[in-house]
């Protein structure tokens, strides 16, 4: 598979679209600079030097709620690079729908963009980003503070070395979603995630849910029992 190693890039997956409107294939677009990245709702995600922003650039089959699972993927993904570099005794964990979680901190987070015409999407941008060397400045509306591998386990490692544990990973959990479904990705996200069983809180733009995080469904949707019963939440920012 492609590789691009950009010195510097405002947004890699602005990148990796433009690449998979043209491509065949697929390509891991990384940059050791990238000055306009952006996570979930708009915001903005920093970069101090030695950490991993890159992305996935590919042309999927199917439709947006297809390429959406993408998530669940990068995720299962970011958990098997992280936990082969952090060793045993770190302690990861999934926050729904898009974040990992060391030792109880934000170490990484994914963000999907695409590009197609009505429902069928015809070039998606699998965005990660990772704090390798330094966690940035907190976010006072964020849920969690970040922090980084080397300050939380003492080890380094570099970008371009991370994603030579990421992209096998990702490669092995993209072809259990293609062959086997979205089911054994929900059960294996699910064994990993954070506050399973638990209160939580899910925020959207207008609304606050509380319940219990009892899993996620068919679509990637959260699952929260709350006072009012069973309800699926598509998309939310989660607190606990």
């Amino acid at each position: 598979m492609a590789r691009h190693v950009l010195p510097r890039s405002p947004s890699t997956n602005a990148e990796a679209l433009r690449l998979a409107a043209r491509m065949g294939g697929r390509a891991w677009v990384i940059t050791h600079d990238q000055y306009q990245g952006r996570g979930r709702r708009g915001r903005s995600w920093a970069m101090p030097p030695g950490n991993f922003a890159g992305s996935l650039a590919l042309r999927p089959e199917g439709d947006a709620s297809q390429a959406a699972l993408y998530s669940f993927v990068a995720a299962l993904a970011l958990s098997d690079a992280l936990g082969a570099t952090c060793g045993p005794s770190a302690r990861l964990a999934l926050k729904w729908p898009n974040d990992v979680l060391l030792n109880g901190g934000k170490v990484a987070g994914i963000l999907l963009e695409s590009a197609g015409q009505g429902p069928r999407v015809s070039a998606l941008a699998v965005g990660i980003g990772v704090n390798l060397a330094a966690a940035p400045p907190p976010d006072p509306g964020a849920a969690f503070a970040p922090v980084s591998v080397a300050g939380e386990t003492g080890i380094t490692i570099s970008p371009e070395d991370f994603l030579d544990l990421l992209a096998p990973a990702f490669a092995a959990w993209e072809a259990r979603l293609l062959t086997e479904g979205f089911a054994p990705i929900r059960d294996a996200f699910l064994a990993r995630a954070a506050r399973l069983g638990e209160t939580i809180t899910a925020r959207t733009g207008t609304t606050e849910l509380t319940g219990r995080f009892d899993g996620i469904d068919a679509s990637g949707a959260l699952i929260l029992t709350t006072a009012a019963g069973r309800q699926a939440v598509p998309a939310a920012d989660v607190y606990f």
